[in-house]
């Protein structure tokens, strides 16, 4: 009888793993599928360039439904979450999450350096012996920089919802020349004095590049919800308003992981029947194993021992529950795209407080490239290897520099890297055009770097949270009446609440010892 119930029980525990993670398990087996239908298609069937997009347009309405959700998801999480803290706690919040995500950028930078410069990837080869692949974008330094200031102040809020400030150069036509003529008598000698402006000149001319203006829009919701919040009674209203955009939005999310797997199988799938040169993979295979592995050692070294540090849990029971948001990052290598999912893993499982995911997320999906800022360090050194130019120490420093300011400038889409990666090579005096030896692996370490930036986020929410653990209670317990505060009691709680030290957190209870268990109005 009793080792019945003992097998009754293991039955029933696989059964609820099963259905805890259907999802997970169903994403990890569309992978593997993907890649051996790609593997299939590719060796037994010849398909034309249409026939090959037609055969990825499952996976396509995949991205077009994640991002479709990107726009409702940052505008009603940023506003609701800077709205139920204070100014002063959301600056304190803030504030920390920057500093966190500066210091993994630069040790992730740091790690990048040291391994290139151990490994040498470039030293074996010449640039000669690897092939190009795509065109070399047309970026300076200076602009670029202003740009990224320039788009965090919109001058239309509506189409900063799809479009991007871009700064384009148009040469100015040089001058007239002048020209003057003597006559000397008796020789009637005519002289001929010409003056040519060789200083080329240049006006900027504004234009717009489609693509979510991100980093505008967080801008803007953090000023809108700070006003909210101090609005009181009559801001209580907008606050409801994106407090339910923001509840509707994540069952939406719910909807479309739903199909989640059939996009992924066929995105991955359609992929690899892309790929024309394999042979590039042998030629670029150290440069790639110097990348995979600084990546590899951030995610399951550096992040997880800042994590234990301050926060005094299992990290890679945190990752554990992060999972199905790398998978999806993996696959789709926009971290922007994968926030929806983040959110969710974050809140859902790793039970982490909705005003600290709220708030510092989309930030971070925004700015936090810690994969990013490492494969552009390696990708730098990696091309002065090839040029056989080598960089003295003041060099290195300005790449490190350079990779952690041009990571936070890239925008969260894929291969943006790219474009940051001209103002690298630019700032240490190497050829720009020689980005062009790096497209043709980028597919691939862009779905890695973007896993690590995920990562780097979650790590940051749990992080964040922790160090911000006594503002939240003193909130708790000074809310009970705070109408400016979506997330407060809104009733006195009677004895049999108060035993169980609970409040209402947005619609999900939350007891003192960080354990959430979620009401229905926040399942997904």
């Amino acid at each position: 009888m009793d080792m019945m119930s003992k097998k009754e029980r293991r039955g029933m525990n696989f059964k609820g793993l099963l259905k805890r993670n259907w999802l997970l398990i169903a994403t990890v087996i569309s992978v593997l599928l993907g890649i051996s239908l790609g593997v299939l298609v590719r060796e037994y069937v010849t398909l034309s360039q249409l026939d090959k997009q037609y055969f990825g347009f499952p996976g396509e309405i995949l991205m077009r439904m994640l991002k479709l959700v990107i726009l409702p998801l940052i505008i009603s999480s940023m506003i609701t979450g800077v709205a139920a803290l204070d100014s002063e706690v959301s600056g304190k919040i803030g504030l920390r999450a920057v500093v966190y995500y500066f210091s993994t950028t630069i040790i992730a930078v740091i790690l990048g350096i040291i391994l290139v410069m151990t490994i040498k990837p470039g030293v074996s080869q010449t640039a000669d012996h690897i092939d190009r692949a795509g065109t070399t974008p047309n970026v300076t330094t200076v602009d670029t920089l202003l740009d990224l200031i320039r788009n965090m102040f919109p001058e239309n809020l509506v189409q900063a919802c799809f479009q991007q400030y871009k700064t384009k150069r148009k040469e100015l036509e040089p001058p007239k020349v002048t020209v003057n003529t003597t006559t000397l008598p008796p020789l009637a000698t005519t002289i001929m004095a010409v003056v040519e402006n060789i200083t080329k000149d240049y006006k900027i001319v504004g234009t717009y590049s489609d693509g979510i203006n991100v980093l505008g829009l967080i801008v803007f919701c953090v000023a809108f919800g700070l006003v909210i919040g101090k609005m009181g009674e009559r801001g209580r209203i907008l606050l409801e308003f994106f407090d339910a955009l923001n509840e509707a939005t994540m069952k939406l999310v719910q909807i479309i992981m739903c199909y989640m797997p059939i996009g992924i199988l066929f995105l991955i799938a359609a992929k690899i029947i892309e790929v024309e040169d394999w042979e590039i993979f042998r030629k670029m295979g150290l440069y790639m194993v110097t990348v995979l592995s600084g990546l590899a050692i951030h995610a399951t070294i550096c992040l997880p021992l800042i994590f234990f540090i301050i926060v005094r849990k299992n990290p890679y029971t945190f990752t554990l529950g992060m999972a199905q948001a790398l998978v999806t990052a993996l696959m789709i290598s926009s971290s922007s795209a994968t926030l929806p999912v983040t959110f969710r893993c974050a809140e859902e499982n790793n039970r982490i407080d909705k005003r600290i995911t709220r708030f510092v997320l989309p930030v971070g999906a925004t700015i936090n490239m810690d994969g990013t800022a490492l494969y552009e360090a390696v990708a730098a050194i990696f091309i002065a290897q090839l040029n056989d130019y080598n960089l003295d120490v003041g060099q290195i420093v300005t790449i490190s520099i350079t990779a952690t300011v041009a990571s936070i400038g890239a925008a969260g889409v894929p291969n943006a890297g790219l474009v940051t990666m001209v103002i690298v090579l630019t700032a240490v005096g190497l050829p720009a055009s020689d980005v062009t030896l790096i497209v043709a692996v980028d597919w691939l370490l862009d779905r890695f770097r973007t896993m690590i930036n995920v990562l780097g986020d979650a790590y940051g929410a749990g992080i964040v949270q922790k160090l911000s653990k006594r503002e939240l209670e003193r909130m708790d317990l000074t809310s009970d009446v705070d109408v400016a505060n979506p997330f407060a009691l809104e009733s006195p709680l009677d004895d049999e609440e108060c035993e169980k030290k609970s409040y209402v957190n947005g619609g999900f209870t939350v007891d003192k010892t960080d354990a959430i268990s979620f009401t229905e109005t926040s399942q997904f």
